[in-house]
């Protein structure tokens, strides 16, 4: 006997979207915005995502997995390399390629260099101009059609993550595009991340957004102890790792300032993500060669690369 949920008439369908583009294309805040609220971290900086986090968003009877992908660039440290493995594997068994190009930016070298390493996928390729709201108008076409000579994409979409302009239409066309399945999670899931990678996510924004250039890429946010609280609060411990003293410095602020300000953020922001109260311990540790650690690559999400 057929079971309905897997039958072919079933109502239900569920695929997998694979959200590719250079650095700084706005993919975090595209899949944040297909799923309705925010389930990846997001700052002005390029290569803000580190690893692969599924977005789950769900349009009438379809569970749309939107695989939200490092930025893809030119690997130059091992956690480079690893970032651009874990974007690459991210379209394994993806129903549809999502490339997101910042319409404001245009076509850059790095832009080709995507086009280039998609040749020849056999997935329905959907490109999606994003930032339309802060781009040039008149140039909007004269970029969809030059990539659209560059290869053959079934889709075009313009679109305006942080306004939401165009992101119903571009989300009822993936939907449309997705396999009959049942779903493979529950309604209620908007991601695929633990709550130990969202707590540290969360924290490693705050150090994006408050400390600017000042700590570019030389910090990692390890969570240690994650626990639930006889009251039902929740108890994290989580380092923050620099390679150098002057980057815990950095980090402290004079005074601590600094780190007090980023930990009162991330508990603000975990405590309504997790909709119970949360008590956040943060520790800033100098550990040279932190990007050489293999555990610390398990713990972020990445696959040790060579």
């Amino acid at each position: 006997m057929t079971d309905p949920a897997t039958s072919p008439d079933s109502p239900q369908r569920c695929g997998l979207v694979a959200v590719l583009g250079a650095p700084n294309a706005g993919k975090s805040t595209l899949v944040n915005a297909l799923v309705g609220q925010k389930v990846a971290i997001v700052s002005p900086k390029a290569q803000t995502t580190r690893a692969r986090l599924m977005g789950i968003a769900i349009e009438g009877d379809t569970q749309l997995l939107l695989v939200d992908t490092p930025g893809i660039f030119d690997p130059e440290r091992r956690l480079d390399r690893a970032m651009v493995a874990a974007a690459w594997e991210g379209t394994d068994g993806a129903d549809a390629i999502a490339l997101v190009v910042d319409a404001k930016g245009g076509i850059g070298s790095k832009v080709r260099q995507v086009i280039e390493s998609l040749r020849g996928r056999p997935e329905p390729l959907i490109l999606i101009l994003n930032k339309v709201d802060i781009a040039d108008k008149p140039k909007l076409l004269g970029h969809a059609a030059k990539l659209n000579e560059s290869l053959a994409f079934s889709e075009t979409f313009f679109v305006s993550a942080t306004t939401g302009d165009g992101v119903a239409e571009l989300k009822a066309a993936l939907s449309a595009r997705m396999p009959a399945s049942p779903w493979h999670f529950p309604e209620d899931q908007v991601s695929d991340a633990t709550d130990r990678m969202i707590a540290a996510e969360v924290t490693r924004e705050q150090l994006y957004l408050q400390l600017h250039a000042e700590l570019p890429y030389a910090s990692a946010v390890e969570t240690e102890k994650y626990s639930e609280r006889e009251d039902g609060s929740v108890e994290i411990h989580q380092q923050i790792l620099v390679g150098r003293a002057t980057q815990r410095a950095i980090v402290l602020g004079k005074g601590g300032t600094r780190i007090k300000e980023i930990g009162a953020r991330a508990r603000k922001e975990l405590s309504q993500i997790m909709g119970v109260p949360v008590h956040l311990y943060l520790h800033v540790k100098v550990r040279p060669g932190w990007e050489d650690d293999r555990s610390l690559y398990r713990e972020i999400g990445l696959e040790w690369v060579e």
